[in-house]
């Protein structure tokens, strides 16, 4: 199968106490990482510059596209525990209004700093069987500075396969649950909700001591889309919440998918009354 992943790739500075470390992050990439486990991955960004490791690292999972651009999307993370953060744009990529011109099995679309068009969202949906997109680059501020969600009508992501958000994030669109395939509402280790074209269902993450969760949303995204390209609704979602588990536990996505298949029997998920 033939995937493509679309969003900036950032230079993300991360604060913990008194450490400050630099590395490869962004929606596009956590997405790609978790939906290389299930097919040949193509991923389409823009930056300037970045480590050439990094680059490597973008190459390993799959063909890279690059857009010119005279910057690189850069976002401070200061944590103030291991699941709450503070924003702040350092610096953004311009945004990407190319797309390329072939079918997909699946894209995601991912954006980190409003750098996705409305069009380019329209120019997916005819692109591929399965569109999925996570909202929170989509109500991003793309100024510089402490990072502010703005309102947005949400009518352009009708008709998308999938959609996530964090349950703080989806009030800021005007959009009905019913209106996508499969809305995802995550909230970090709490309870989450879910909905198949607007039936609503409550599953719960798995328990891990992690010291940070930088891109669990994203693999989580990343890894739903995977298994719902072959699995069931009830099934692909007990599996991505095990897989999201596995990934914040080794930081990496190296584990077997038999792992996640016998974590995923853990996992709780409950349809609820509409």
């Amino acid at each position: 199968m033939k995937c493509l992943v679309v969003g900036h790739v950032v230079r993300d500075v991360i604060r913990r106490g008194s450490k400050i470390e630099e590395r490869l992050g962004g929606g596009a990439y956590y997405s790609a990482l978790a939906l290389s486990r299930f097919c040949d991955v193509e991923i389409l960004t823009s930056f300037s510059q970045l480590p050439e490791e990094w680059i490597d690292e973008l190459r390993s999972l799959g063909k890279l596209t690059v857009l010119p651009s005279d910057e690189t999307t850069s976002y401070e993370l200061t944590y103030l525990d291991s699941n709450r953060r503070e924003l702040r744009l350092i610096s953004r990529a311009s945004p990407i209004t190319e797309f390329p011109a072939q079918k997909y099995d699946a894209i995601i679309l991912n954006p980190v700093a409003n750098e996705i068009p409305e069009d380019i969202v329209r120019e997916a949906l005819n692109r591929a069987g399965l569109v999925s997109a996570d909202l929170q680059g989509f109500i991003r501020s793309p100024e510089k500075g402490p990072v502010r969600l703005i309102e947005r009508d949400g009518s352009f992501l009708r008709g998308v396969g999938i959609l996530h958000a964090d349950v703080a994030e989806f009030p800021h669109v005007n959009l009905d649950p019913g209106s996508v395939g499969v809305l995802l509402l995550s909230d970090g280790p709490n309870p989450g909700k879910a909905y198949l074209h607007g039936r609503p269902y409550r599953f719960v993450p798995l328990k891990v001591d992690v010291g940070e969760s930088t891109g669990a949303g994203d693999v989580f995204l990343g890894a739903f889309t995977g298994f719902y390209m072959e699995c069931p609704f009830i099934q692909s979602l007990k599996r991505a919440v095990a897989f999201t588990a596995l990934f914040l536990r080794y930081r990496s996505v190296d584990f077997s998918l038999d792992e996640v298949s016998e974590l995923a029997r853990g996992v709780t998920v409950e349809a609820l009354s509409d």
